[in-house]
C-alpha cells in the first residue's frame, strides 16, 4: 500500500544531526510532515539543520529522553548510533554495542505512547562474515544474516536490535520496518575525524593530495577488498518506500554495483584529474573482502533498487568535500 500522499504528519527522526536522517528530515519536511529532529551533538555540530523542525539535543541511551521524544508523533524513524567507518566501528566495540539502549527504549517509548509505525536503520555489518572472504562476493541476500557470525560489536547490535524490533511486532502490534544499509554516501557526511567511512575518506586524501603536491594516497588492506556504495537520494527513496511498504522482515537497501577500494580510487583520480602514488597499509583495519548487495528482494517487493551509478554519486561527493575543505 502506497502512504506517501497521506496527511501531515508529527514524525520523529532520531540522529538527525547525522549525515543520513538529515536527508531524511528535509525529504520528509518537503512532504509536509512536521519534523521533530533529535540528536545527541551540540546543534552546532549537526551537518544539516532544518529550521522549522522541532530540533532537540538529547542522549536516548537514555529511557526518559526516548520517551519525551516519541510523545505526539504517529512515526519513528530511528537512526541515532554511535558508529561510524571500519577504523572506528573495529576500534569502539563496546561502544557501538550501547546503541542498542537507543532501540530499546524506542521501541518501549513507540509501543507505551501509541505510535503507529517504526523504522530502523540497519546495517549490512549483520551479514555472516563466512560468507564474505571472496572478493568476488555474488551479492548477500537477506537470508545470508544466519546462521548468525555478525561484524563484532557493531554486527551484533544491529542484529539484537532487528530481533526486537520483529518481537515487538509479533508481541505488541507495532508495526515495524527494517531496511540493511550498505555504505551510504553523499553530501553533507564525515568526511575526516576517524568516522568516515571509504568514498568521502578516499575523497579527502585525493584532495589533500592535489592540494598539498604531495601525490600520494594511502590505502588500507590491498585495496582489493570490495563493496557497494550507494548514494544518498537512493538511500532516503528506498527508506520512505519502505516504511510506507508492507515488508515486515529486515531487507537489503544498497547498490550492486560491486567495485574495490583500488577501483573506487581511480574514479576519485579521475575526477580531481591527478594520478597518486599509492601506498598500502597492511595493517589498517579493512574489514571482509567482499560485500555487495543482492538486490532481488526490494525489485520484487516495490519494483526498485537503488541506481544511481558510482562515478556520478561519487562526483557530487568530491564537489561538496571539496567545497568544505577549501572553506577551512
Amino acid at each position: 500500500m502506497d502512504r506517501t500522499a497521506t496527511a501531515a504528519k508529527k514524525i520523529l527522526v532520531t540522529g538527525a544531526g547525522g549525515f543520513i536522517a538529515g536527508h531524511l528530515v528535509k525529504a520528509l519536511q518537503s512532504q509536509g510532515h512536521r519534523i521533530r529532529a533529535v540528536d545527541i551533538k551540540p546543534l552546532g555540530e549537526w551537518y544539516q539543520t532544518l529550521p522549522d523542525a522541532e530540533n532537540l539535543v538529547m542522549d536516548l541511551r537514555e529511557k526518559q529522553n526516548c520517551y519525551r521524544a516519541v510523545e505526539g508523533c504517529e512515526e519513528t524513524f530511528n537512526l541515532a548510533a554511535d558508529m561510524g567507518g571500519m577504523g572506528f566501528i573495529e576500534t569502539h566495540k563496546a561502544a557501538c554495542m550501547l546503541s542498542v539502549l537507543i532501540n530499546t527504549h524506542l521501541l518501549m517509548a513507540a509501543k507505551d505512547n501509541g505510535v503507529k509505525r517504526y523504522f530502523y536503520s540497519s546495517s549490512a555489518c549483520v551479514y555472516n562474515a563466512e560468507k564474505q572472504t571472496d572478493p568476488r562476493n555474488p551479492g548477500l541476500r537477506e537470508s545470508d544474516a544466519y546462521p548468525a557470525l555478525a561484524e563484532d560489536g557493531y554486527g551484533w547490535e544491529k542484529l539484537f536490535s532487528e530481533r526486537m524490533c520483529r518481537h515487538f511486532r509479533e508481541d505488541f502490534g507495532l508495526v515495524t520496518r527494517v531496511a540493511r544499509y550498505h555504505n551510504v554516501y553523499g553530501p553533507y557526511g564525515t568526511y575526516d575525524g576517524g568516522r568516515e567511512k571509504a568514498p568521502a575518506a578516499i575523497c579527502r586524501k585525493v584532495i589533500e593530495a592535489r592540494r598539498s603536491g604531495k601525490r600520494e594516497i594511502v590505502i588500507w588492506g590491498d585495496g582489493e577488498q570490495t563493496r557497494s556504495f550507494m548514494y544518498i537520494d537512493d538511500c532516503i527513496k528506498g527508506t520512505l518506500d519502505i516504511m510506507n511498504s508492507g515488508i515486515e522482515e529486515p531487507i537489503n537497501l544498497g547498490s550492486s554495483e560491486m567495485v574495490s577500494i583500488n577501483r573506487l580510487v581511480d574514479i576519485v583520480e579521475e575526477i580531481a584529474g591527478v594520478r597518486l602514488q599509492r601506498k598500502y597499509d597492511p595493517e589498517a583495519p579493512k574489514g571482509v573482502r567482499g560485500r555487495n548487495s543482492e538486490n532481488s528482494l526490494i525489485r520484487k517487493c516495490l519494483n526498485w533498487e537503488p541506481s544511481t551509478p558510482l562515478r556520478i554519486g561519487m562526483r557530487k561527493t568530491f564537489e561538496w568535500i571539496e567545497g568544505e575543505i577549501g572553506k577551512r
